[in-house]
């Protein structure tokens, strides 16, 4: 198989499968006991803790660890007041986007942050939100299907003079691009694990001392008291793993995707009526999501799949719904076009052979004769 699709997961890199695996089976005690095996296994998390901060420039007591960047994102919402105003951008990831509607249904006023037709929000979108002076603004560092980065520092340092609470989800952006908690100048953010060659079942939330989140899940105390239940010790073995690697190896790899990305966009050039969404924005090295006019996208993805290619047809969070990308849709594309919408996200073991062999096998599924 060819797997294109690192932005819905990513293999375990067999580096963190290594360190994983004596917490598996030899250091199985629980990192709440006091005895010296579960004093070890504190350890190892404490270690790990401060791995995944070092990654994002943040300190080792503002990483709170959640079972993903879903709960994650669930959680940087209750720092929100009861019935106080929330924004959010168009074009979130449906943790941020399911749970902010929920919250509308409860009495919050939720606005949308609308974005150009790259998909990036404007100066003009933001002037309007800080005129409804939101309690809560998110805005993703960078999106999971189009891979458009954001300019959430200079956002975020706007609504935060404002007063306004600011959240990003950085799940996208961390191991691709150079990621800093206190440079972005928010106060809440996500990470995922298995979005950077990590265990899946394992986030976190970034978060400043002085922002009012609430635990969810009660009865232990565990993560300061943000996240009760016993530790994913295995999990946050990983993660930390995962981050320290993605740390080490980031220059690499960011080098290695842009290269695919760039030979990608090259040969998808020469496919008639072949549409590249958010050309022209700074995006993600490895995310390229494209369209063509007149083509099912889902059936474009299985075709691909029986010949051993795997690809996404959008966020893996929200895919079999038959309905056009809403992050397409914030973005103006026509239906038409959206519903054929294809995401070819790369990670660090693909090669140039790889794309070359893609595009040949499209070029027959996709132009006629």
């Amino acid at each position: 198989m060819i797997y294109f699709d690192h932005n819905a997961t990513t293999p375990i890199d067999d580096r963190v499968l290594e360190a994983m695996m004596p917490f598996l089976k030899t250091f199985y005690g629980n990192p709440s006991s006091l005895y010296r095996h579960g004093r070890l296994v504190r350890s190892a998390i404490d270690s790990a803790r401060e791995q995944i901060a070092a990654l994002v420039g943040a300190q080792p007591t503002q990483l709170i660890f959640t079972s993903g960047g879903t709960e994650a994102n669930n959680l940087a919402l209750t720092a929100l007041k009861p019935r106080s105003k929330l924004a959010i951008s168009a074009i979130e990831h449906p943790s941020i986007s399911e749970p902010a509607e929920n919250l509308a249904m409860q009495g919050h006023e939720l606005k949308l942050i609308g974005v150009d037709r790259n998909g990036l929000v404007t100066q003009d979108a933001i002037d309007d939100i800080i005129k409804n002076n939101p309690v809560l603004v998110s805005i993703m560092l960078a999106n999971n299907e189009t891979g458009v980065i954001q300019d959430v520092a200079c956002y975020a340092q706007q609504l935060r003079d404002k007063g306004i609470i600011v959240h990003t989800d950085a799940v996208q952006a961390v191991g691709k691009i150079s990621v800093n908690f206190n440079q972005l100048y928010v106060h809440l953010m996500t990470l995922s694990s298995h979005k950077i060659y990590g265990p899946k079942g394992c986030g976190a939330l970034i978060f400043e001392r002085n922002v009012g989140i609430k635990p969810m899940i009660l009865g232990g105390g565990q993560e300061q008291g943000f996240r009760s239940g016993t530790e994913n010790v295995p999990a946050i073995i990983g993660f930390g793993k995962a981050a320290e690697l993605a740390g080490a190896e980031l220059a690499q790899r960011a080098e290695h995707l842009l290269k695919l990305r760039k030979l990608l966009e090259d040969r998808l050039t020469y496919i008639p009526g072949i549409s590249i969404f958010a050309k022209d924005a700074e995006r993600l090295p490895n995310t390229v999501q494209f369209g063509i006019e007149g083509l099912d996208g889902e059936m474009l993805l299985m075709k691909l799949d029986q010949k051993g290619i795997a690809v996404s047809s959008g966020s893996a969070c929200a895919s079999g719904g038959g309905k056009p990308s809403p992050v397409l849709a914030a973005m103006g594309v026509a239906d038409g076009l959206a519903k054929s919408a294809i995401r070819i996200s790369l990670g660090k073991s693909n090669t140039e052979a790889e794309i070359i062999e893609f595009i040949d096998l499209l070029e027959t599924l996709v132009i006629p004769g």
